[in-house]
């Protein structure tokens, strides 16, 4: 069995289980997983695993996400997006300046409430379905953070965007507020995620048929949970330490041992700390800790047992 961290570019008209079920043929392996939904209509980066890598799509699942977007202005849908009904349409599209002004409301953070055609669960079911029925649910807002928001050239009333945004932003939904907020409505014609944090999508395979990948492609191009969590803090252990915690005894570390995330990345919404890798002597991943270090360094105690999250024996 392989435990890897696998990049696919997620075909149009594609669901992201339909790339799961096609990866699990593939591989022969029925431990895969993915992290970051995409709408069958959106194309671009899926990151997938398999095996006990499976369990590291939450650390991955935090990173931030960059899209390229194209958003259709006058016509508002009643999912948001190009598969919708429209159920409003206006010839007044601002100009460039009010769409600027209107961008700068969408930046930063802010509170955002999932689109009713959307996989979020309210009281066990998802949305979708209820939305089906006739029936509006509230899922209520979640808080999220757009860190980037740039217009790209074009022609209106399209408009291209080039966004990096938190987990779980819908970007159907940034196009249908930005339309709110310029009086016009919108609707999301085309999506594209470029990338999650340090992983692009041009270093993602195709999972189509016709693009004759096998196993051996994607596990060849695939990555080891070593670096799969290179955005993240970690200690490296001693030969003793290693050796103990395969056998689930935690070590106890302090902030002289700890190196901080390299990359830098931010931590979405709700979240105080990235876990901690922790790493044997020879690079390998071992396990993942809570990190003892707080979000105020002089509160860090000289050494603490840390709590482990998963251990890799």
């Amino acid at each position: 069995m392989a435990d890897l961290l696998h990049l696919l570019d997620k075909p149009e008209g594609w669901t992201s289980h339909d790339v799961v079920a096609r990866m699990r043929r593939i591989l022969g392996e029925r431990r895969v997983g993915h992290a970051g939904t995409l709408d069958p209509f959106a194309t671009g980066l899926l990151i997938l695993a398999e095996g006990r890598a499976t369990a590291l799509l939450g650390c991955v699942s935090l990173l931030p996400k960059r899209y390229l977007a194209k958003a259709r202005l006058g016509i508002a849908t009643d999912t948001q997006d190009r598969t919708g009904k429209p159920i409003r349409v206006s010839e007044r599209i601002p100009g460039r300046e009010g769409i600027q002004a209107a961008l700068e409301r969408l930046r930063g953070v802010t509170r955002q409430r999932p689109p009713l055609y959307s996989a979020v669960r309210v009281r066990g079911e998802r949305l979708y379905k209820a939305a089906r029925r006739g029936e509006s649910p509230d899922p209520g807002e979640r808080t999220i953070r757009v860190y980037e928001l740039e217009v790209l050239d074009g022609t209106l009333p399209e408009l291209g965007l080039d966004l990096t945004v938190s987990r779980g932003t819908y970007v159907r939904t940034l196009a249908h507020d930005l339309g709110e907020l310029l009086g016009c409505g919108a609707h999301l014609l085309s999506l594209r995620r470029i990338a999650s944090g340090p992983f692009h999508v041009d270093e993602a395979l195709s999972p189509e048929p016709c693009s004759g990948n096998g196993a051996g492609d994607f596990r060849g191009r695939a990555l080891t949970p070593a670096q799969a969590v290179m955005h993240l803090p970690r200690a490296t252990l001693t030969s003793e330490e290693a050796a103990r915690l395969r056998h689930g005894r935690a070590p106890a570390l302090g902030p002289d041992r700890i190196e901080p995330a390299p990359l830098g990345y931010p931590l979405p919404p709700g979240e105080t700390r990235w876990p901690l890798a922790l790493l044997a002597p020879e690079g390998e991943l071992l396990g993942l800790a809570e990190s003892p270090c707080p979000a105020v360094p002089s509160e860090a105690p000289p050494q603490a047992v840390v709590r482990l999250l998963r251990v890799f024996p």
